[in-house]
């Protein structure tokens, strides 16, 4: 990484200011974002039909911005977690997860997180920075398996909804006919729930929403969760209701089971009367235990139980297979590991 700035990550507006400042005809913006979003290129220089002036002008300002992560770790399993550091000297990951069909792609959008989850690892690096645009594009396109990726999960390091200008450009780009013109329908953001940003974010986008949920009592939930204090569970399901989750758009709610916390009968229940009249997904998750956590994952049969009691009130609910547990795959604990080693 150098200190000139990046075109990666720029929406084809932020293009257009760009090639007009510079006295570049109009078209020229279409023409970076095509070389950047469609070609992957990883040099000005490569980007063939602009002239050597306009190459040259842009040059003495920019970079393309794609770098390569500085380390690779690959599971049993396939799963694989690409770690790369940020301007800001600090770490972020990216898991690479594929299953038959489908290659998900789990990005970052922070380094670190402020929302002090107790049973997430990210939250314990305290926080480290907004992630850039280019920070957040540049996991996808700089992977080797970048040309093979069927899916994006926002649901790496940091609270999406809390860095949401960057968000937004970086899930402009990755739509928008001159960007990367991916499904919307392939695209989910993971969010605790921020009460300011959520209807706007659903408003502006069309990628599905997540939420995550972890205990549907709130003094419970409060204490796992600290964002339940000033943006409580209840408003955000709110809010949910008012918009249309019935076609193709999905809204899901995730939940870590964790034993002797959030995992009896009665959670089950208290889970199926908060989503009524809201046609939610539960994904039911292990929790990945870290070095000093003070939780375990709810036993198997817990699990299943609970899975049980949403079904038979026609909530569809699964288990979410674990992934790369021998590569520190679960969010945070890859990185963490590496701040702790510098």
């Amino acid at each position: 990484m150098d200190d000139k700035k990046t075109l990666l990550g720029l929406t084809l507006s932020q293009l257009t200011e760009t090639t007009s400042r510079i006295g570049a005809p109009k078209f020229v913006a279409k023409q970076i974002a095509d070389w950047l979003y469609k070609k992957n290129v990883s040099s000005i220089e490569q980007m063939t039909n602009l002239s050597k002036k306009v190459r040259a002008q842009l040059e003495e300002e920019f970079s393309v911005g794609m770098y390569p992560p500085e380390k690779e770790t690959v599971s049993v399993d396939g799963t694989k977690k690409y770690l790369f550091r940020v301007c800001n000297n600090r770490f972020i990951e990216a898991a690479y997860i594929p299953d038959r069909d489908r290659a998900t792609l789990c990005v970052s959008v922070q380094a670190g997180c402020k929302m002090g989850c107790k049973f997430c690892n990210t939250g314990l690096q305290g926080f480290g920075g907004n992630l850039s645009t280019q920070e957040i594009l540049n996991q996808i396109v700089s992977i080797p398996e970048y040309s093979t990726l069927t899916n994006l999960v926002f649901m790496g390091m940091g609270e999406p909804l809390d860095n949401f200008e960057n968000l937004l450009n970086a899930l402009e780009i990755l739509t928008a006919e001159y960007g990367f013109a991916m499904s919307p329908r392939r695209i989910t953001v993971s969010t605790v729930g921020i009460i300011k940003q959520l209807p706007d974010f659903i408003e502006k986008t069309e990628v599905h929403l997540a939420v995550s949920l972890h205990n549907p009592f709130a003094e419970q939930r409060a204490e796992i969760m600290p964002i339940e204090n000033t943006n409580p569970l209840s408003k955000v399901l709110e809010i949910v209701k008012k918009y249309d989750f019935r076609h193709q758009r999905r809204f899901s709610a995730e939940y870590i089971m964790i034993k002797g916390v959030n995992d009896t009968p009665a959670h089950a229940r208290q889970l199926v009367k908060i989503l009524d009249r809201i046609p939610a997904r539960v994904n039911l998750i292990r929790h990945h235990a870290h070095p000093g956590s003070e939780f375990e994952s709810s036993p198997e049969i817990r699990i299943r139980e609970f899975q049980e009691i949403l079904n038979d009130k026609n909530i569809t609910a699964t288990v979410r297979a674990s992934r790369g547990e021998d590569i520190f795959a679960a969010c945070g604990l890859l990185s963490t590991k590496e701040l702790q080693k510098n």
